[in-house]
């Protein structure tokens, strides 16, 4: 019993460990979240902006502007296949920079099937230069532990080498982020793999939050979660019901575990998917944390 206690207490502490600094994301639309997130994040948080399909720049901007002044760091989505030309970049980024302090960006390429205008890829972005231009010091680039529905693994090998390399010729950090999955191995799998070949850069856990089985197999698809979905369909004691609470206590300790005995994997922290409810993934993770 006293071996059990003590293994719980490690397993917890090295938990609270990797949730230190956590992000988490929300929308433009989730306007009573942003109002009221200081109630819920640490000062200083990180807090991703999801850029809606055909949205308005300004709300992006509108968005940022009130999670600074909040007290968070905002993560701006720069999404390539939505944007129409340079001039709108270079507009979007200024404004990010004098109203909201913006620093960090996640770019992306974008589901669209059709570019916007003269962007098809998170890569041009990268390579025109005005990120820099803005004092965008870091970028966030997405990563798949369990593979694209669309895109064979071959090929974001390769585009993921392209952007690793001209952001290290453009000078900025870069930290990769995942796509949420409900197993740990897939995640530490995918770590060691970068690390085998030559890749340095920090990988964020992209972690699902705490929400209904059914609204998180709901997300799950939409988003093309691979194999791990199928394991949470078969969860013995959520198979019953579909409105019972998933929380990602059991995947975090695991990855935790990890990232403690093998910290060369380069596991940084973790990011949360959040489907609308920010308050909950927060609520959550703080009282991991306390």
């Amino acid at each position: 019993m006293l071996h059990q206690k003590i293994h719980d207490q490690t397993a917890a502490a090295a938990m609270s460990g990797f949730l230190q600094g956590y992000s988490a994301e929300v929308t433009t639309r989730d306007t009573r979240t942003v109002q009221s997130i200081a109630e819920s994040m640490p000062a200083g948080s990180e807090i991703f902006i999801a850029s809606l399909p055909k949205e308005p720049p300004q709300r992006l901007i509108e968005t940022a502007r009130q999670l600074a002044a909040a007290g968070m760091r905002p993560v701006p989505h720069l999404v390539a296949r939505s944007l129409v030309d340079k001039a709108e970049l270079d507009s979007l980024l200024g404004a990010f920079a004098a109203q909201a302090g913006v620093d960090k960006v996640l770019v992306l390429a974008g589901d669209r099937d059709k570019p916007e205008g003269e962007f098809g890829a998170a890569l041009d972005l990268l390579v025109t230069g005005l990120l820099n231009q803005h004092g965008i010091g870091k970028v966030f680039l997405s990563a798949y532990p369990e593979g694209h529905p669309r895109i064979a693994d071959v090929v974001l090998d390769a585009a993921r080498a392209d952007k690793l390399a001209a952001a290290a010729a453009a000078g900025l950090e870069v930290e990769l982020v995942s796509q949420f999955c409900f197993e740990a191995g897939p995640v530490v799998a995918y770590a060691e793999a970068l690390r085998a070949a030559g890749v340095s850069a920090s990988l964020r856990v992209g972690v699902a939050g705490p929400a209904n089985r059914k609204t998180l197999i709901k997300y799950a698809m939409m988003c093309g979660v691979g194999p791990s979905l199928r394991a949470l369909k078969e969860r013995k004691e959520l198979a019953a019901n579909m409105l019972a609470r998933e929380t990602p206590q059991a995947m975090l300790a695991d990855i935790a575990r990890a990232a403690a005995e093998r910290p060369g994997i380069g596991l940084s922290g973790v990011h949360f998917f959040t489907f609308g409810s920010l308050e909950t993934s927060a609520a959550w993770a703080n009282g991991v944390l306390d």
